[in-house]
C-alpha cells in the first residue's frame, strides 16, 4: 500500500512538472510577436532624422542618418552621405504619396515629420514607389534629347540636354497674386504653389522698392510649347528659332518653376532692354533673396545655348539662389557638381 502511494506522488510529480513545461512554452510562443515588435520599436526609436534642410548636392553624415531612415523605409539607395538623384527621388516619392506635403525632392521639416511618422505608425497606405515608380531605362524624345526622371524636383534641369515629359503637369499650379499686363485667366498665368508664393514676396518687395514690375508669362504646357516653337521656326528657321525659343519639353515654363517679368518702361515687351530699367536692376540683385535666379544670364550662352534673357527668372530656392547668384555660375555649372 505504500509503495502504491509513492508511484502515484511520484505521477503526480511528473504531470506537474509536464504541465509546467507547457505553460512556458506557451507563454513564450504568445510573448514572441510583442517581442519582436517592441525589439522594432526601440531600433526605429534609436534612428534619428536630421533636424535641418537637406537637398540635392549636400553631403555629410545628416545625409547619411536620413539615407539610414530611408532604407529602413524600404528605399534602395546607397549610404553614401551624398544627397544624390536616388535620394533625391525617395524624397520625391514620399511627398506625392501625401497630399499635405509640397512636392519638390527637397527634405524640409514637413517631410521630416511624414517620415517619423512612418517609420513609427504602420498606415497601411504608403509604399515606396508608388508616388514615382523607379525608373531603370533612360527614355529620349523625338530628338533625341533625354526625358528627365523625376520632373517634380524644385532642381530639375531643364534645357536640351534634358526634356520634362510630353505628359507632365504640375498638380498644384496656382495663379500668384500679382500684377499681369492683361486681365484674362490665361495659364500662362499659373506658378506651382511654391514659386508662387515666392514670386509675390518678390512683387511686394519691388513694390516697397518703389518699383513697377509685372509678371507677363509662367506655366506653358508641352502642347503650347509645340505651337510656340513651330512658329517661331517658320518665321526664323529651326536652327535661329532654337536660340530664343524651346522645343516642346525643353522649356522651363512647362515646370510651373518660372515666369518671365516685365516693367510698362519697355512696354510690357520681353526684351534685352528690361535690363536697363529700374525693375531689371533691382531684379537682378534681388532675385535671389526670394529663391529666383535670372535663369540665362548674360555672357553664359554657350553653357545653356540660349539668348540672354535678363526678363526669365526661375525658381530653385533660396539657398540653391544664392549660392548660384554668389558663384556667378549657371544652373548647369552648378547641378554639374553633383557629376564631380
Amino acid at each position: 500500500m505504500k509503495h502504491k502511494r509513492i508511484v502515484v506522488f511520484v505521477v503526480f510529480i511528473i504531470l506537474l512538472i509536464a504541465a509546467a513545461c507547457t505553460d512556458k512554452e506557451s507563454l513564450e510562443t504568445t510573448t514572441q510577436p510583442d517581442q519582436e515588435k517592441n525589439t522594432s520599436n526601440a531600433e526605429n526609436d534609436t534612428m534619428e532624422l536630421p533636424k535641418e534642410q537637406l537637398q540635392k548636392l549636400d553631403n555629410g553624415d545628416a545625409v547619411q542618418s536620413l539615407q539610414t531612415v530611408l532604407n529602413k523605409l524600404g528605399y534602395e539607395i546607397t549610404i553614401n552621405g551624398e544627397f544624390d538623384a536616388s535620394t533625391v527621388w525617395a524624397i520625391t516619392d514620399i511627398q506625392l504619396q501625401h497630399d499635405a506635403l509640397l512636392v519638390t525632392g527637397i527634405y524640409t521639416e514637413d517631410t521630416a515629420q511624414t517620415i517619423d511618422t512612418l517609420l513609427h505608425e504602420n498606415t497601411g497606405t504608403f509604399e515606396p514607389g508608388n508616388g514615382l515608380p523607379a525608373k531603370t531605362e533612360t527614355a529620349t524624345t523625338n530628338h533625341g534629347t533625354e526625358v528627365i526622371a523625376n520632373p517634380y524636383e524644385q532642381l530639375a534641369l531643364v534645357n536640351k540636354q534634358h526634356a520634362l515629359p510630353e505628359d507632365y503637369i504640375p498638380e498644384d499650379l496656382v495663379i500668384p497674386d500679382v500684377r499681369f499686363p492683361f486681365t484674362e485667366d490665361l495659364p500662362k498665368k499659373q506658378m506651382r504653389k511654391i514659386a508662387a508664393s515666392s514670386l509675390e514676396e518678390l512683387f511686394v518687395a519691388a513694390d516697397e522698392a518703389g518699383l513697377d514690375l509685372f509678371a507677363q508669362s509662367g506655366y506653358r504646357s508641352y502642347e503650347r510649347q509645340e505651337t510656340i516653337f513651330a512658329s517661331n521656326v517658320e518665321a526664323d528657321g529651326e536652327e535661329a528659332a532654337n536660340k530664343f525659343s524651346a522645343r516642346p519639353g525643353e522649356s522651363e515654363h512647362q515646370t510651373g518653376l518660372t515666369m518671365d517679368v516685365t516693367s510698362p518702361d519697355i512696354d510690357f515687351q520681353l526684351t534685352t532692354e528690361f535690363a536697363n530699367t529700374d525693375e531689371g536692376k533691382w531684379l537682378a540683385q534681388h532675385a535671389a533673396d526670394y529663391g529666383f535666379i535670372i535663369r540665362f544670364p548674360k555672357g553664359k550662352e554657350d553653357i545653356t545655348e540660349y539668348q540672354y534673357e535678363p526678363w526669365h527668372i526661375r525658381y530653385v530656392g533660396k539657398k540653391a539662389a544664392e549660392e548660384i547668384t554668389e558663384q556667378d555660375v549657371t544652373l548647369e555649372e552648378y547641378l554639374k557638381q553633383e557629376e564631380n
